[in-house]
């Protein structure tokens, strides 16, 4: 766990640095390939990062028992899946990994999903079906941010907060604060950037 820890905390700096640098930019050039993971989501249906490939998808880390950010950040991401559809955009996924996937079923997932006016469910994949050193390792390595397991007597993740946007090759190529300040006109921008590229 501590050599997770020492790894997560020199992703983090790293990923600040790269964050300043592309504020307010598409940077293409600026790729994190996302390692291969087949999970469940929230339809006990098997998701895979080959199923993703051929559009892009904005990536975010949340749990159901989530006492501070990740509420927040689901009604984030349903009004930036409300701007997608403002804008005509139709071919992308929104993948949400649970950082707490022992606890988190795909039934909890669906149920956490429901409690949020979400436009297009069918967009969404819940995931889970793994462990915490798994999800760890994916973020840490896919997204350069660190997951960490509570400390003894709490039930509480530490995650980023932050949306992720992954092109139709599978690489992580931006970041977005997913809690207070969304820039959802730059996400649209860079989603249909994507699109466009791609087309």
């Amino acid at each position: 766990m501590k050599k997770l820890i020492s790894a997560a905390a020199m992703v983090i700096m790293a990923a600040l640095v790269l964050g300043a640098c592309n504020a307010g930019k598409f940077q293409g050039d600026f790729s994190w390939e996302v390692q291969p993971f087949e999970y469940t989501n929230q339809h006990d249906e098997k998701v895979s990062l080959e199923d993703l490939k051929g559009q892009p998808w904005l990536a975010q880390f949340v749990f159901t028992n989530c006492t501070s950010v990740c509420p927040p950040m689901m009604f984030n991401m349903a009004e930036v899946q409300d701007n997608l559809a403002e804008a005509g955009i139709e071919d992308y996924k929104i993948v949400s990994f649970s950082v707490d996937p022992e606890y988190d079923t795909p039934e909890k997932l669906q149920e956490y999903l429901d409690s949020f006016e979400v436009a297009d469910q069918s967009k969404w994949e819940m995931l889970t079906g793994y462990d915490m050193e798994d999800i760890a390792d994916l973020a840490v390595k896919s997204f350069k941010v660190p997951v960490i397991a509570p400390p003894q007597g709490s039930d509480q993740v530490t995650h980023a907060s932050s949306f992720f946007l992954v092109n139709q090759e599978g690489e992580a190529v931006k970041s977005y604060d997913g809690y207070m300040e969304v820039p959802h006109e730059i996400i649209v921008e860079d989603m249909e950037a994507l699109i466009e590229a791609g087309a």
